[in-house]
């Protein structure tokens, strides 16, 4: 409701452009069209490994798509979402995740990387669930709350290691019903690969339950 207020007695501006803009929208048309495209998939096994990652195709379970290359704009984006209180934001950042799949691919399901209980009450939301319930719907897919859960709070990740990358993340997700995935392809949304580590512990875990998982976010950082 106030930021409803606030945008009918101060009108939104583009942080990109300074153009006028949607509440509902985190850049304008223009701006967002600019963002670089990343042409390919990702492998972020090799990612984490610290190896080449785009168009890596040895590891087929562990794939993942992003709808952008970080830059300025999409970092302005991606900040709207998570640190300016802006929830709303995920509906048109969905379809830009969605349209960088393959035209062909559809999951059974769509699972968001969740944060911890404790990021998620300092926060009032999960971005990475929003992303996820937006794509969905730009899919046409089911969003499955619940089913992949963090159970303990990591580190982050940017400045360690391949290996301590690993240890950091080693049992902080788990799949709440195993046999609910087991044979399902599922997609898991988050907002921004890095390092890679966080969605390639997530794929592990759903792969381990059987599961044919893929990564998409909106943007890579490399």
């Amino acid at each position: 409701m106030r930021h409803d207020l606030v945008a009918f007695v101060l009108p939104m501006r583009c942080p990109g452009c300074g153009g006028s803009l949607d509440p509902d929208f985190a850049l304008c048309d223009r701006c967002a069209a600019a963002i670089p495209r990343l042409e390919g998939m990702l492998c972020v096994r090799c990612l984490a490994a610290g190896k080449d990652a785009p168009g890596c195709r040895r590891e087929a379970g562990y794939r993942a798509w992003a709808a952008w290359v970080y830059e300025e704009r999409a970092a302005l984006a991606v900040h709207a979402l998570k640190f300016h209180g802006r929830p709303r934001v995920s509906s048109s950042l969905g379809r830009w995740i969605a349209n960088a799949l393959p035209s062909a691919y559809r999951p059974d399901l769509v699972l968001g990387v969740p944060l911890h209980p404790a990021r998620r009450r300092e926060r009032g939301y999960d971005q990475a669930g929003r992303l996820a319930e937006a794509t969905a719907l730009a899919l046409g897919c089911p969003r499955l709350e619940g089913a992949l859960q963090r159970v303990r709070p990591t580190r982050p990740q940017a400045r360690l290691g391949p290996r301590a990358r690993r240890v950091n993340l080693a049992g902080a997700f788990r799949v709440t019903e195993p046999t609910a995935l087991e044979g399902r392809t599922v997609l898991v949304v988050d907002d921004v690969i890095t390092t890679g580590s966080t969605m390639e512990a997530c794929l592990a875990v759903l792969a381990a339950c059987g599961a044919r998982a893929t990564g998409a976010a909106l943007a890579w950082a490399p």
